[in-house]
Formats: structure tokens, sequence, C-alpha cells
């Protein structure tokens, strides 16, 4: 059924709206879950946070490995990184995963109040609900999670400015602004800007084509501009196009493959809902919105993690076309249900929101007192680092790329951590072939050639059954996370 027009109150019934409603649900139910901390990089956010706020500065070479000391390094995710070490400090991992959880509500809820502008609600809340059903997959606690709302309210502006006949304003400059300094995924806010630019164009009448065509240039130059403000400039834009090089580092990544369609997928419950929606509504599209949903429909086929962009993307640039054609396809009076769905379309009172935050910092001060959540076990090596530690071996680590991020956090120099962008593929790829002994005389090499004192890898590497048998080296340590190795003396 198409959006009942008739006026909403002026607060939604009992404060409570959907907008509210999804985001504190959605915050509660992510907080809880143990799956935000499953990626051992947030222990190398976190160091890099506490290294920015302890020196006042952001670093410009590497602090923490003992193989690249010193070496000319992006931190393009500078911002988060401080945010992230904020949380820690002030309610442990508790902290970091209601961080996480409150910008992934404030995605859907921002989500949730723009589809409600032009669709019914019970369309709208099955758009966020595809929606979050793609964001979900990705959904951690690194700094993409902290720009997502960014990424949503910039795409809303540009979107709301196109429907008034404008430019976006000081605000979405502003949310650009944040998301540069957050995480580097801010180059994508050009091309939606110039694409909306043209639609803009290519719709003005003939009179006012040229004052559009300037208008919305001005406005995407000052975008670029304050892309800029950042405090490595333009070295952010050349980090982006250098990142997608790491042939070899993505391969390895299981969020830089393809999507496995020989197992269901959110992506494809995704693009049946979309298949249907065409088949049943002959949906139509001008042709620069065509082009963007086939680009970030490229984007996701590609990548397992721009499924989000897709999902979060597609319902701004849909919303208000499809409504139209539903509302001359359909009429109808509103039913009961409806009614009180659309009710719910209204702003929160202030005091329904009070008592929404009120709840949400009740939860995350339960979740810091009860201690219950802390990253994968996967990725903590703890046990294993202790045993290390109370040998005091002679040397630096030669350790798993997963564990480089605990050995950052934990204060140890680590051989090699996930900032692949800043080790390079030929260094990733000739340690990659030296842990799984292709050829089998390259990992002595290394432990030589870095005068390696001991080793921490994962017990499922042929490089630990190499290292059992390699002369002048004793296993210390095992257990289900991490093998020790340790030089013996001569």
């Amino acid at each position: 059924m198409d959006r009942d027009h008739s006026p909403p109150p002026a607060v939604a019934p009992g404060g409570l709206s959907w907008p509210l409603l999804v985001g504190t649900a959605a915050f509660l139910l992510l907080l809880a879950q143990p799956a935000l901390l499953n990626d051992g990089d947030t222990y190398w956010h976190i160091a890099t946070g506490r290294w920015i706020v302890a020196h006042g500065a952001v670093p410009a070479t590497d602090p923490f490995s003992h193989t690249l000391p010193g070496a000319p390094w992006t931190a393009h995710e500078w911002l988060a990184e401080v945010l992230f070490a904020a949380a820690h400090a002030a309610a442990g991992w508790a902290g970091v995963s209601a961080l996480t959880a409150a910008a992934a509500a404030a995605t859907l809820a921002l989500l949730t109040r723009y589809l409600l502008r032009h669709l019914a609600p019970i369309h709208a809340l099955a758009g966020v609900a595809l929606a979050a059903s793609l964001m979900l997959p990705h959904l951690l606690a690194r700094p993409h999670a902290l720009a997502t709302p960014l990424l949503v309210w910039w795409t809303i502006a540009l979107v709301r400015a196109r429907e008034a006949g404008g430019t976006p304003g000081l605000p979405a400059l502003a949310a650009l602004l944040l998301w540069a300094n957050l995480h580097g995924s801010f180059p994508l806010a050009l091309p939606l800007a110039a694409a909306f630019a043209g639609e803009a164009v290519l719709a003005a009448p003939a009179a006012r084509r040229r004052a559009t065509a300037r208008n919305w240039l001005l406005f995407v130059v000052a975008a670029f501009a304050v892309t800029l403000l950042t405090p490595h400039g333009l070295d952010g834009w050349r980090f982006a196009a250098d990142f997608q090089r790491l042939s070899f580092s993505l391969a390895r990544l299981g969020e830089w493959r393809s999507p496995d369609f020989q197992r269901l997928q959110p992506l494809e419950l995704w693009l049946l809902a979309g298949a249907a929606l065409v088949l049943a509504r002959g949906l139509r599209l001008p042709p620069l919105r065509i082009a963007l949903l086939l680009g970030l429909l490229h984007l996701a086929l590609q990548h397992v993690r721009h499924g989000e962009l897709l999902g979060l993307l597609a319902p701004v640039i849909v919303a208000q076309p499809f409504a139209a054609q539903l509302a001359t396809a359909e009429r109808g009076q509103a039913g009961g249900l409806d009614r009180w769905f659309t009710a719910r379309t209204a702003p929160a009172s202030r005091l329904a929101g009070a008592l929404a935050f009120a709840t949400m910092l009740v939860a995350t001060l339960l979740a810091a007192r009860a201690e219950t959540l802390r990253p994968a076990a996967a990725a903590t090596p703890a046990a294993a680092l202790q045993a290390a530690r109370a040998a005091a071996p002679a040397g630096p680590v030669f350790n798993a790329y997963e564990f480089g991020g605990y050995l950052i956090y934990a204060g140890v120099p680590p051989y090699i951590d996930a900032r692949a962008d800043f080790y390079g593929d030929a260094f990733v790829a000739r340690f990659y072939r030296a842990v799984t002994l292709d050829p089998p005389d390259l990992l002595p090499q290394l432990l030589e050639q870095h005068r390696i004192g001991w080793t921490l890898l994962q017990p499922g590497l042929p490089a630990v059954g190499q290292l059992d048998r390699l002369p002048g080296w004793r296993r210390l340590y095992a257990d289900g996370t991490a093998v020790v190795h340790v030089r013996t003396p001569p």
C-alpha cells in the first residue's frame, strides 16, 4: 500500500517514533554480540589511538613494527582510532562494542527516517531490514563502522537536495569532513555527488541548466577541498589508489573476495527482493541512478565487504521514484494497522529520546561491569605471549599475520600485522611464502635476516612443523590458539 498522506501527529503516540525504535533496538541487540570484537585489527586501532593521544599528533611514520620502524605510514583512520581508544579507556571492551553498536544504530535510524519521507512504514521498514542484512555481516569494531552513518547522511543530503531542486549545504560538507578523518572510504563521496549533479543538470529546464551546473560544480569542488582537510591531505587520496593495487594481500582476505553463492548469502536475498520489485512494479529510474545502482552492485559482487554499500545506499537512491510509481499504481484508504504504523512516522518526543539514551547508557555500563565482552580468542594469544615473556627470549618475534594487532596492543613490536597497505604486497607475499614453506628454505632465511629470537604462530601453519625440526629452535608453549618457539643458545 502506498504512503498514507494524511498529516501525522506532531509527536508520535507515546513519544515513540520508528527511527527511535529501530535505533534503540539495533543498539541493544548489537551491544550483546561478541561478534563485533571478532577482528584482531581492533587491537592495533586502539593502540594507535592511544599513541595519538599520548603524543598529541598523528603518526607519519611507523611507531610499532620491528621490521620497518620509522618507515612512512598513512594513519588515515586516526579519528576513529582516537574514538576507539577513548571508548576502551572509559568502559573497556563494552565501550568499544557500544561505540560500534551506536554507529550502526544511528545508520539504521537515519535510513529509517529518510525512507519514511516517501514510503509507507511497512515498505520503509522492509527496506531497512534488507539494508541491515547486508550491513551486519561486516559490522566489526573497526573504523569503517564509525564512518557508515556519515556515508548514509551524505547520500541522503544529495538526494534531498535533488528533491528540493538545490544543492547540499554546509551540514553535508561537515559530515564529509568527519568521514574523511574517520575512514579511507571517503573518495566514494565524490562519484556519488557527481552522479546527482549530472542528474540535476539533465533534469533542469533549459533556462536553468547553466546555473544548476555551476551550483553543483561549486559544491563538488568544495567537497573535494574538504577531503583534503586531514593530516594527510592528498596522501589520503593516494592511499585509496595504492590500496587497490595490493593484489596479493587483498586476495588473501575474506572480506575482499567475491561472495560465495554456494551458500545462502544476504546479498542473494537482496537481489531476489530487488528482482521481485522490478518484476512486480516495473520500477523505472533515471539513467544516472541506474548507473549508480549497477556500480554498487558490481562492488558488492566483487568484494564481500562492499555489500553494505549496496544495502544502505540503494534504498535511498530508489525511494522517491519507487514511491511515486507506487502511488500511481495503488490507491486506497489506510487500514487500522496502517494508521498505527503511520502514526509513528512523526518525530519522537524529547522524553522518549532521553529514556532511550538512558536505556542504552545503562546497558553499556552493565556490560562493562559484567566484563563478558572481549575480542575473539583466535586473535588473542594471551597465554602464549605470557609464556614467551616469562622465558625472556633474546631477539624480536616472528609472528602470524593475525596476531600482529594483539602484539601492538600488548606493547610488543611485531614482525607483521594487518596493515598490509604499510608493509606492501612484496613483504606480505614473502611472509606467507615463508610460513607455508614455499620454498622450505625461506623461513630460516628470514629468521636469520631479522635476528628473530622467538616465534608466535598459529598451530595449523606448516612453519610450526618446520620449527619443531629446525636445529637451534625448540617448542616452548602450545595451545589451541598459538605455538611459541624460542631460539636455543648455541
